[in-house]
């Protein structure tokens, strides 16, 4: 059969029960009249409400007073409540119970009603069989007293007479507690009386036994202040069992009751009552349990050698009632606790701070120290070369009513050994950066004071050893002394041997004689001075700036001069001289002094030849002898056409040879060219 039949032949049914009934109850009668609370409902009156009370072909009367007592209907589906407590036969009965059609004045609920349901009538009803068990004040209170409508006649609809009461106390009775309690009521109180407080179930969190038989509620449950919410609880959030340490103070470290508690594998809030017990009245209690050597390992000390034998009260003393006094908590290698510092502190910060004692020390014996090389590589003074072949106390000395010193000691190598140098690298100490372990070490290393390193003899002297310098040995200046000095120093310095130095003639004699130093010469040349102004460190014969002669000797090599040899004037010696010089010195400053006087004589003025007079230097044979000017006799216009040996000829020299005649010379016109007949008689005549 298909939907659609199936949806006809349903509705067919329903027509035929519809007409059946309409038939049916035009047949019926009331058995009588309702009661007054059903009275009252006008759906419920005449022909037509007969189906809402009986129900109709499918339904049953029972379904029909469920589907109007709805809140009676979910106690008999939740079995509980009254109606959920009946036998189910019974409960499915409600007309059994309630009565109806007996008029007006008739209840529905009657002492029938109850004694269907087990009692003798409602003033004996037992509300333990609701869940709800009464004593104390409450059995001296009537049913009204809680249920409003319990003795009225009529309700109206909506109306209930024992249904819509809470069962928790605070449905009657004001919470003193304004919501802050997550208990109940009974937890705390009975049915007797509000003021009198029990404890049921209190061992569920905590037997209130040993020290805490005598404690009040509120010395845990605080009313008011800071911690009242969190001693009260919230409400709907369930209050935890409290751990010791919420209400007592913990002396323990939180480090050592974890280690405890993951040893013992334990939740941390069970941890104290491995030691103390819940009966006894005090932490300090006779019977309190002693810790095993285990559990004091777990405090950060181990109880292993040197300390496996020491008593307890040797390092726990009993008289001291305070406990962080009497139980400090001290760590494994905290030595200085129980152990007098012999340092004096000196190791209480820095490098070897962090491991304590045991950073030079092992940890079942003081002696001997392990402090090596190696970790005094981490001090102020790693020790090399001779310094790792010393002892200790060479250099920390124990001082009179003191400690040894270790910290503080100096590091620098002027503290032990005395300057050899005398303070002669002072000044050129000054301004410098200082540099570790003092200014020695610039130069020397902690092998030997002999093993200089890197020294720059230009730095620190002010005389740059390169050149012919650089080839020599140190001992060629600083002469070996015969002896070592107070200080062990056998390398000699410079004025020892040559005296105070002042520059190259503190070693080497000047060749020069002193010419070169006359007053007028300049004294410094582009910060050069002495020998330097013009030779080189390689060779004294290297003249690697030049040598300007016209400065040095004030005459100037100009002309033939300057391409000239030396040699042509300074003379290479056979043999050195007395101060060395190889060179000899020129003839003379003069042309005469090297030239020979092609004009025998004739320019000769008292003692000196002036060449220059006539002749350029640049080019000695080109004449500048200015006839107009430096001489007697003007040439004028008809003279200066003639060559100049027209007057100036070659004549024989009476020691030999031949020189140009130029002085002297007559400058008269009847020199040259005579005079006339009738001129001469003129001037006889006294006439022209």
């Amino acid at each position: 059969m298909n939907a659609r039949k199936t949806s006809l032949f349903l509705a067919l049914v329903s027509l035929g029960a519809v007409i059946f009934l309409a038939v049916t109850d035009l047949r019926r009668s009331s058995p009588g009249p309702l009661s007054a609370v059903h009275g009252s409902l006008e759906r419920l009156s005449g022909r037509s409400g007969c189906a809402e009370c009986h129900g109709g072909l499918l339904t049953s009367m029972t379904a029909a007073c469920r589907d109007c007592h709805d809140e009676i209907a979910v106690q008999l589906d939740g079995r509980y409540g009254l109606h959920g407590a009946l036998e189910p036969a019974l409960a499915e009965r409600c007309a059994l119970c309630h009565g109806e059609h007996l008029g007006p004045g008739f209840a529905s609920v009657n002492m029938q009603s109850f004694r269907n349901a087990g009692f003798e009538s409602a003033d004996k009803f037992d509300h333990a069989r609701i869940g709800f068990e009464m004593s104390g004040k409450h059995l001296e209170i009537g049913c009204a007293d809680c249920h409003t409508n319990a003795a009225k006649a009529v309700l109206a609809e909506g109306e209930r007479r024992f249904l819509g009461l809470r069962r928790d106390c605070t449905s009657c009775h004001a919470d003193v507690h304004k919501g802050e309690m997550h208990v109940t009521c009974v937890a705390c109180h009975g049915q007797a009386k509000w003021n009198e407080l029990a404890s049921v179930g209190h061992e569920r969190f905590l037997p209130l036994v040993g020290g805490h038989a005598g404690v009040s509620c509120r010395k845990c449950h605080e009313k008011d202040g800071e911690r009242a919410l969190e001693r009260e609880g919230a409400p709907g959030r369930p209050l935890a069992p409290r751990a010791c340490e919420e209400c007592h103070e913990s002396l323990h470290a939180p480090a050592f009751v974890d280690a405890v508690a993951k040893a013992e594998k334990l939740p941390r809030a069970q941890v104290c009552v491995r030691c103390h017990a819940e009966d006894q009245t005090s932490f300090r209690d006779p019977a309190l349990a002693s810790l095993r050597p285990q559990q004091h390992a777990l405090s950060g000390f181990h109880l292993g050698a040197p300390h496996a034998e020491v008593a307890c009260e040797k390092c726990h003393d009993p008289k001291l009632t305070d406990f962080a006094r009497r139980y400090p908590g001290r760590g494994q290698d905290e030595c200085a606790a129980c152990h007098a510092d012999p340092h004096g502190g000196q190791f209480a910060n820095g490098p070897f701070s962090r491991g304590g004692c045991l950073e030079c020390h092992e940890r079942v014996r003081f002696e001997p120290n392990t402090f090596d090389l190696a970790k005094h590589a981490h001090s102020a003074l790693p020790l090399e070369g001779a310094h790792a072949k010393g002892k200790c106390e060479d250099c920390h000395v124990k001082l009179a009513d003191a400690p040894r010193r270790f910290r503080g000691t100096p590091d620098t190598c002027s503290a032990c050994h005395d300057d050899a140098h005398a303070g002669y690298f002072g000044m050129r100490l000054a301004g410098l950066p200082l540099v570790a372990h003092g200014d020695c070490a610039r130069c020397h290393t902690a092998e030997s004071f002999t093993a200089v390193a890197d020294f720059d003899h230009s730095e620190w002297t002010g005389f740059p050893v390169v050149g012919a310098h650089a080839q020599e040995q140190c001992a060629v200046c600083h002469v070996t002394r015969s002896a070592p000095d107070a200080h062990g120093r056998s390398f000699g310095t410079v004025e020892e041997h040559f005296g105070r130095f002042t520059g190259c003639v503190t070693c080497h004699a000047d060749v020069h004689e002193g010419l070169f130093d006359a007053a007028r010469l300049a004294q410094r040349v582009d910060g050069r001075e002495g020998c330097a102004r013009c030779h080189g460190a390689s060779s004294f014969r290297a003249l690697p700036w030049g040598f300007d002669h016209a400065q040095w000797t004030g005459f100037v090599l100009a002309g033939g001069h300057a391409s000239t040899d030396c040699s042509s004037c300074h003379a290479q010696l056979r043999t050195p001289t007395a101060t060395g010089r190889t060179w000899g010195a020129a003839r003379g400053p003069g042309c005469a002094d090297c030239h020979p006087d092609p004009h025998a004589g004739q320019f000769v003025v008292g003692d000196a030849n002036d060449c220059a007079r006539c002749h350029s230097a640049e080019k000695p044979a080109f004449l500048v002898f200015d006839h107009e000017k430096d001489a007697r006799f003007r040439l004028g216009d008809a003279h200066s056409k003639l060559a100049c040996s027209a007057c100036h000829a070659t004549v024989d020299l009476p020691e030999g040879g031949q020189a140009v005649r130029y002085r002297p010379l007559p400058v008269e016109c009847v020199d040259c060219h005579g005079v006339r007949e009738d001129v001469l008689m003129r001037r006889k005549r006294g006439g022209r």
